[in-house]
């Protein structure tokens, strides 16, 4: 296999602090890697670099000029005033400008006839019929279906969906896709699955999707602390080597801690006058002692804060009913939640999940019929699309604006700073401004927050969006052991098989 794209020597930073130094990394023709590491590790700034969005501070990417990059951004922006279709199709390609002219026309009440005639010729003499019904199946998957639309209408996820669609019409050489299965059913999922996996695609991708990861990549990437570590083979083959890995790294960081222990007592006691065999000994104390800091800092993300006293009733929903534009979309719903409920809520995008749950946290009011909440009952909500930070605010004033102390689960009271460390956030980011941390991170710190509400009713609404694997683990075990009420959407297969117990199926015909 000739190597398609490399990364030879690369080092790059974010807000003056270095995210990896001296990286390389090779990608093969049909080799499809999944890059992971936990969130504020470089992983979207890597895949921008090797998408070349931008140029490295160090190093460079190698590449033959005629390869095409299609990149999906984790957050997609589009040009000003375009509309659907003046993003999908693109003017360079005679058949694309001609199955847009097409579908214009036959948007058209009253299309003229001779212009359509013209068109049917036109397409079959650039053997375009094929290539026009690829594109429809793709923008149909994508729930895209009114061209004509302007994409400052569309939601965020509407918006992620159309630059998804938009790449995978254009077939690069090189997919570079920064979470494709945001915002997807279960259904699209599996269909974009098949779609990647068929011929001889080679793709680079981060994704929270262990199921996805498993059924598309057969190369695993691990960013750790500015390395980069390669596994071939799956994502179970992966786990294990990691964690031989870490145990050996471990081993070497208790020798590391006891040779620094003894090299400090030298430090101490060393006299003055410094000979150049005695700097030398100073030099390798420093980085030694630097070594031992980047593994100190590198923990595991703890979720145990304290749970609220629940009572005997909870919620109960009776008779709901509620429509959309005359739509009903919950038609006469009955249910008494009970302790210990844990509920997976599945259906496809549009069928009216946000609404429901809306309105089981009072945010809205039914059409119909009558949601009682008990005097006990504590919500804790994590919304898809996150909070609206203060981007100028520092990460510490945002949690302290909710508490100064915070209860954890074994009785223990700890300060804001100390849950931030355990959320794994550094004395340093917790007193930069939110504007600084990744996407990743802001999710983190959004998930932090519901959780100090000491909830016992938890809604958890696509919470493995923008996640790193390493934090969706913990939250796992964490929901396992959570002895209250759990409502989770997610379009995240392997979260939904291994933490609900039953499932509400929204059709979106009531």
């Amino acid at each position: 296999m000739s190597t398609l794209i490399a990364a030879e020597g690369l080092g790059h930073a974010y807000h003056d602090e270095w995210l990896f130094k001296n990286l390389t990394l090779g990608i093969q023709t049909g080799q499809r890697v999944a890059l992971v590491g936990i969130n504020g590790a470089g992983k979207s700034t890597l895949l921008k670099l090797l998408a070349e969005r931008f140029n490295p501070l160090e190093g460079k990417i190698v590449k033959n000029k005629s390869v095409k990059i299609g990149f999906l951004d984790q957050e997609p922006s589009f040009p000003d005033g375009y509309s659907i279709s003046d993003f999908i199709f693109s003017l360079e390609n005679k058949q694309q400008q001609l199955i847009k002219e097409y579908e214009e026309l036959i948007e058209d009440p009253n299309p003229d006839e001779k212009k359509l005639n013209r068109l049917y010729e036109e397409l079959s003499e650039h053997n375009a019929w094929e290539y026009e019904h690829e594109i429809k199946t793709i923008l149909s998957r994508m729930g895209i279906n009114h061209l004509q639309q302007k994409i400052s209408t569309l939601s965020g996820g509407q918006k992620k969906r159309l630059a998804l669609a938009k790449l995978l019409i254009e077939d690069p050489e090189i997919y570079v896709l920064d979470e494709p299965t945001n915002h997807l059913d279960i259904d699209t999922i599996e269909w974009l699955e098949k779609l990647l996996t068929s011929g001889n695609k080679t793709i680079l991708l981060v994704t929270h999707d262990r199921y996805f990861l498993d059924n598309v990549c057969n190369t695993i990437v691990e960013l750790d602390r500015g390395k980069i570590y390669n596994y071939n083979g799956n994502y179970a083959y992966f786990l294990e080597k990691k964690s031989e890995r870490e145990a050996a790294d471990e081993s070497t960081f208790q020798k590391n801690k006891n040779l620094l222990k003894k090299e400090l007592e030298w430090m101490r006691r060393m006299p003055q006058a410094r000979t150049t065999k005695s700097q030398s000994r100073i030099d390798a104390f420093y980085d030694l002692e630097n070594k031992t800091k980047q593994r100190s800092d590198n923990q595991t993300v703890t979720l145990n804060v304290k749970m609220s006293r629940q009572g005997n009733k909870i919620l109960e929903l009776h008779h709901i009913g509620q429509s959309f534009d005359e739509k009903k979309i919950i038609n006469d719903f009955s249910y008494t939640f009970k302790k210990a409920d844990r509920i997976g809520l599945a259906g496809k995008n549009g069928t009216g999940k946000s609404t429901f749950l809306n309105i089981i946290t009072g945010n809205l009011s039914p059409e119909r019929g009558t949601a009682d909440t008990g005097d006990t009952t504590v919500y804790g909500y994590y919304k898809q699309g996150g909070l609206a930070f203060n981007e100028k605010e520092r990460v510490i004033d945002i949690v302290k604006s909710d508490a100064e102390y915070i209860k954890m689960a074994d009785g223990s009271t700890i300060s804001a700073s100390q849950l931030l460390t355990l959320f794994l956030f550094p004395p340093k980011k917790q007193h930069g401004m939110v504007e600084k941390l990744s996407g990743g991170e802001k999710k983190r710190l959004h998930l932090m927050k519901v959780l100090m509400q000491n909830p016992n009713f938890l809604i958890l609404d696509e919470p493995t969006n923008d996640l790193d694997i390493d934090t969706l683990n913990v939250l796992e075990e964490f929901l396992e052991n959570f002895p209250g009420v759990l409502i989770l959407v997610s379009h995240d297969r392997y979260l939904l098989d291994k933490m609900s117990e039953q499932l509400f199926i929204m059709e979106g015909n009531g």
